[in-house]
């Protein structure tokens, strides 16, 4: 195995919504922790990155240990984890470094400027190969990790590597999309493209290749629930589509223009992997960071659809918020929405401490906490959602999801709805 220079220092930059850049601060490691400082020039213009965690001054602030490890949640928030880790660990074994030689900073120097959100990191870690700045197939990218996932095969080509610096187990890419020819990416921001996020499928996913229709069905419901979902297309494959969600991270104005993206896992420094929050955790932190009483009721709203759809992979890296540049907080759109039931029924964030099958007056608690002024009003909204989800057999199938897949899952919802129409009392 060859011997790795372990990153002690890195600069954190800021890319703002009209494409310019600000330094942010600076992030040392040493034998004991990794370490923090915001730029003097940065406090006196601009916001803080994350106001729960990370003490908005000039002091050098030691982050925890745990859990993630031993970044502050924020600069967390910028690597990926499931598929992005794997081709990351990847390319280092192509360079005969084991992955248990790599640190967290060294993660960061990896990602670079190719992360999700509007942080970046310098210097680059040597390890990053140039991927061309010129366009491909979107097909021959997505073929490529495919086979990667599926163990086909061991080679990440280095267009693949750069764009996969995004979270989630499933194969996927960021890639900016060429609006003249469909079909045609790259990797950087080049004139005429889009940035968007495609997720491929596999045969080895839990719904095979039907991964990205089903999730499009999914938004359908959601959107027409009123939750606001990101812009969403598929894209033909080899095997059914490919779901595409247009970046929300990014300046629809401003090719390189960026929005601070934050997690619920990074904001509140929690665990991801395992149950660690509440539904009425993640209503309270939206009305405190947003200062808004409305978004505590879109969460609300957003926990209930997940609790009817059977989407029980609600972890904290499955809520965001992004901050313009004058400091203002919003909810990110409602990603990563789709049919996830596990063997338990259990959902990775609780109702008022349920995992499953809330009784009514722990909604009607969660409901007062989220800001509805009287029980009908949330029971309104709860109605809404379940008349969305009604709509699963005909969206499916004008999708082309196949009659055992629209079956399995619409019996799926029928019991979610039986085992809590107690709701709508």
């Amino acid at each position: 195995m060859k011997h790795l220079q372990t990153v002690k220092q890195l600069a954190v930059h800021r890319r703002l919504s009209d494409g310019a850049q600000v330094l942010v601060g600076q992030l040392a490691q040493n034998a004991q922790a990794v370490y923090f400082q915001y730029d003097a020039a940065y406090l006196a213009h601009y916001h803080s990155l994350s106001p729960f965690t990370l003490p908005f001054s000039a002091e050098l602030t030691p982050a925890p240990k745990h859990p993630h490890a031993g970044l502050p949640g924020v600069f967390a928030d910028s690597l990926p984890d499931g598929w992005g880790l794997l081709l990351m660990d990847r390319v280092f074994r192509q360079h005969g470094i084991a992955p248990q030689q790599i640190t967290a900073m060294d993660r960061l120097a990896y990602i670079g400027a190719h992360g999700m959100g509007a942080l970046s990191y310098t210097p680059v870690s040597p390890l990053v190969a140039d991927a061309p700045d010129t366009c491909t197939a979107l097909a021959t990218l997505g073929e490529h990790a495919v086979q990667l996932f599926d163990g086909q095969t061991s080679e990440v080509l280095a267009t693949l590597a750069q764009a996969g610096g995004s979270g989630g187990a499933r194969p996927k890419a960021l890639v900016y999309l060429d609006t003249r020819q469909p079909g045609r990416i790259a990797t950087l921001p080049l004139a005429g493209l889009a940035p968007w996020l495609v997720k491929f499928t596999s045969q080895h996913l839990p719904l095979g290749y039907e991964e990205g229709l089903c999730e499009a069905a999914y938004l359908s419901m959601a959107q027409a629930a009123g939750l606001h979902v990101p812009a969403w297309q598929l894209f033909p494959a080899p095997h059914g589509a490919w779901l595409g969600v247009e970046r929300f991270d990014c300046n629809p104005a401003c090719l390189e223009g960026r929005y601070h993206m934050h997690t619920l896992c990074g904001l509140l420094d929690a665990d991801f992997r395992q149950p660690s929050l509440d539904y009425a955790d993640l209503i309270k932190a939206s009305q405190v960071l947003c200062r808004n009483p409305a978004v505590g009721r879109l969460q609300f709203a957003r926990a209930l659809f997940n609790l009817f759809a059977a989407n029980q992979d609600d972890h904290t890296k499955n809520w965001s918020f992004l901050m313009d540049d004058v400091g203002e907080w919003r909810p990110a759109p409602f990603y990563d929405v789709t049919f996830s039931p596990n063997p338990h029924q259990e959902h990775s964030t609780a109702f008022m401490g349920y995992g499953k099958q809330p009784p009514l007056k722990a909604i009607q608690s969660l409901a007062v906490q989220a800001n509805f002024a009287h029980w009908h009003e949330a029971r309104a909204v709860i109605q809404q959602i379940v008349e969305a989800l009604s709509r699963w057999t005909s969206i499916a199938g004008q999708l082309g999801i196949s009659l055992a897949t629209r079956q399995r899952i619409g019996q799926q919802l029928n019991a979610l709805y039986q085992q809590n129409k107690g709701l709508l009392a």
